[in-house]
């Protein structure tokens, strides 16, 4: 079956359906922690046995003569083609609205792909300085590429760390997924910016950055031109925001120097969580602009959040859509500024 999108006929929002994720491996699944595999046993150290046509973009950007499609020792860090992906390209025409019933669904054309660090044991916050700005310079890069493709709206970016997280395998890898919608969560966030922008003709994110480093009781780590703290209202306990200072709507069209600060601040907040928290699974994703219709999105400003695994989501949660946080934000912050 093609994974197929669906539409909510009530609140509008779109899931995905796609059976064949269902085949990914799932013994890390039942382990409160990934389970750690050798390096000898991992199936991300021979990237041709996952793909043997080879990756879609390679680093160092530089082949080592006679060495083969993936560079023979040289590469650090590839992008391949999810074996198991949510979203498939296929060369497939652009999806068009169908219906099923009442219900509006598409096909869920576009792509899945892995980037994967070639470090074993290292997640981000043991990356070097450099290999930590390799790998958004892989998501841009990347990013850049889906410009051309008329089929994609908006390109997800994410990276699960642990099981609890969702993470199948153990070697560390993050995910860039291109669709032909704007998910959920992020047109929420969008129309949000957006009404704030028309009553106050500011950036709400700007605002909010402005606050937090005024107050200081939430902020966790700051440089020159990035700050990351524990939002004023958190979701999750000891959730972490990342903003560069500058008003950037667009990820792709940020430049190394605005990069560099924002790779370092996640760099230092996932170290402080692994510290303080006694290392906890976590996900970490972008927000940023969709691809189509730009100029309609200049007052957003992209961002990273950080959710860590400490608790679960019961009944009150789940019934209600209200999340009950037991952490308040200003002691979160203290507790990971040590």
């Amino acid at each position: 079956m093609i994974p197929e999108l669906r539409k909510d006929l009530v609140s509008g929002d779109w899931i995905v359906i796609s059976p064949n994720r269902k085949k990914r491996p799932e013994q890390f699944k039942r382990s409160e922690k990934t389970k750690k595999v050798l390096k000898k046993d991992c199936r991300f150290e021979d990237l041709k046995k996952i793909n043997p046509e080879g990756p879609i973009l390679i680093y160092p950007l530089t082949y080592e003569v006679g060495a083969g499609i993936y560079g023979a020792k040289k590469w650090q860090l590839a992008v391949i083609e999810n074996k198991y992906p949510a979203f498939s390209h296929k060369k497939m025409l652009c999806p068009v609205l169908d219906k099923c019933g009442p219900y509006q669904t598409l096909k869920a054309i576009g792509h899945h792909e892995l980037v994967v660090t070639r470090n074993h044991n290292n997640n981000f916050p043991k990356l070097s300085e450099n290999e930590a700005r390799q790998v958004f310079q892989a998501f841009r890069d990347r990013y850049l590429m889906f410009l051309t493709d008329k089929c994609v709206e908006y390109v997800s970016i994410f990276h699960n760390w642990g099981a609890k997280a969702g993470a199948s395998v153990y070697h560390p890898h993050y995910q860039i997924i291109a669709m032909p919608v704007v998910p959920p969560d992020v047109s929420h966030s969008l129309k949000g910016s957006d009404s704030y922008f028309k009553e106050h003709k500011k950036c709400v994110h700007c605002v909010m950055i402005d606050w937090e480093i005024k107050n200081k009781n939430r902020v966790i780590f700051e440089n020159e031109g990035a700050i990351a703290f524990a939002p004023f209202v958190s979701r999750e306990p000891f959730e972490i925001r990342i903003f560069p200072k500058k008003h950037l709507p667009y990820f792709e069209n940020t430049l190394d120097s605005d990069m560099n600060y924002v790779v370092d601040a996640l760099k230092m907040s996932l170290k402080k969580l692994e510290k303080n928290l006694k290392n906890p699974d976590y996900n970490f994703f972008l927000h940023t602009s969709p691809i189509q219709n730009k100029e309609k999105h200049s007052h957003y400003h992209w961002h990273i959040e950080i959710i860590p695994k400490t608790t679960i989501k019961a009944g009150f949660e789940l019934g209600t859509g209200m999340e009950i946080n037991i952490v308040d934000p200003n002691e979160a912050a203290r507790i990971l500024r040590k």
